[in-house]
């Protein structure tokens, strides 16, 4: 409540970039001062339960509720974050160089809709401020992934040197890594995730990564962030491409160019939208996915979670793991509390001892 009383309309009569910015630099300093993370953690920390805690990738994640990328782009608060109820969460998106991204503003809530509009385009500091950040901090009570994109300048053709110098320079410091090729807002990125291009992008990420693993001695797995914005035929396509690629699975969706039934103003802006109005296409690309895969190609759903609800219909499509982003910027840090205890009721009613169990249980 503290959040929805006090913090909130705060933040929300201030330009929604600043808001954020004052967010993550408030949680970066929280994180840094001794005892602070404890007092986050006894005020939005989540308790492990049995019954919610996944393991995949090789990785053990206490809840299956993580950060999106895009609210912490340059690694700088993941203890903070880490200590507010998170069950894993992604830095980035990072490109090799540091760039400014698109002209501002370029962020915009439209709460009637409980949604926001970016087009921020890859704005980060790039891999050395992301490496430093990182390398310091390599206690995390939470996996971390990093999501890796291609800078603006870099064509199409050798997109996928900029994936693989992200994986060269970062490697040692994400539990995980996700490729981004469906960001709406760097020109074209979009098209990487079609036909020859993505088996070609593909290959050689994963040449980089077996590269890696031989070098570091230690295999670490990576995802592909898909868009909502595509054709059966195409996701079809895709998932034949993901399947054989030999990357460990995928997150759906991104942020999406469509505007149906909004009713703000801002809905004019161009940009990704996200939240709410994007939460039942997403559940439906996750069912697609999940049942051409035949749950074969693990998937962490995103999009327009706000409640345990939500959360649970992506987990019954098909995702063994979820992401919120845009319900923590409107509901705040509770927001995690309340679909942890939302999802064990929903796995009671439906008799599941485990949440496992739950995973693409609307095709069985």
């Amino acid at each position: 409540m503290l959040y929805k009383n006090v913090a909130k309309p705060i933040l929300f009569k201030i330009d929604p970039e600043k808001a954020h910015h004052l967010v993550v630099g408030g949680l970066h300093t929280a994180g840094s001062i001794p005892g602070v993370s404890h007092v986050l953690r006894s005020l939005w920390g989540v308790k492990e339960t049995a019954d919610l805690a996944v393991d995949l990738f090789g990785l053990h994640f206490p809840t299956p509720v993580g950060l999106a990328a895009g609210l912490d782009k340059n690694g700088v608060a993941v203890q903070g974050f880490s200590s507010i109820g998170f069950g894993f969460m992604e830095v980035g998106t990072v490109t090799p160089k540091g760039q400014s991204g698109n002209e501002q503003p370029r962020l915009f809530r439209l709460p009637p809709d409980e949604a926001l509009v970016n087009r921020m385009g890859f704005n980060n500091e790039g891999i050395d401020a992301m490496e430093r950040r990182l390398s310091t901090n390599q206690r995390r009570r939470i996996p971390v992934a990093i999501n890796i994109g291609k800078n603006k300048l870099t064509p199409n053709e050798e997109a996928y040197k900029d994936y693989q110098e992200c994986i060269r320079k970062l490697y040692p410091y994400g539990d995980f890594f996700v490729v981004n090729i469906s960001s709406p807002n760097t020109p074209d990125l979009r098209n990487l995730q079609y036909g020859s291009e993505l088996s070609s992008l593909l290959s050689h990420i994963m040449e980089e990564m077996q590269e890696q693993a031989r070098k570091h001695n230690n295999s670490k797995h990576i995802l592909v962030k898909i868009a909502p914005d595509v054709s059966d035929s195409e996701l079809e396509s895709m998932v034949e491409v993901l399947q054989t690629s030999g990357v460990s699975g995928v997150i759906a969706t991104n942020t999406t160019l469509s505007r149906e039934g909004l009713n703000h103003s801002n809905a004019k802006e161009s940009g990704g939208l996200s939240g709410k109005p994007l939460s039942n296409r997403s559940t439906e690309i996750i069912s697609r996915i999940y049942s051409q895969s035949h749950g074969s190609l693990p998937i962490i759903g995103s999009g327009g979670i706000f409640t345990g609800k939500d959360a649970y219909e992506k987990i019954r499509a098909g995702a063994s793991l979820v992401e919120i982003y845009t319900s923590l910027i409107y509901e705040g840090p509770d927001v995690n509390r309340k679909i942890h205890a939302e999802l064990r009721k929903c796995l009671l009613q439906d008799g599941f001892s485990h949440i496992s169990e739950a995973v693409g249980a609307d095709h069985h």
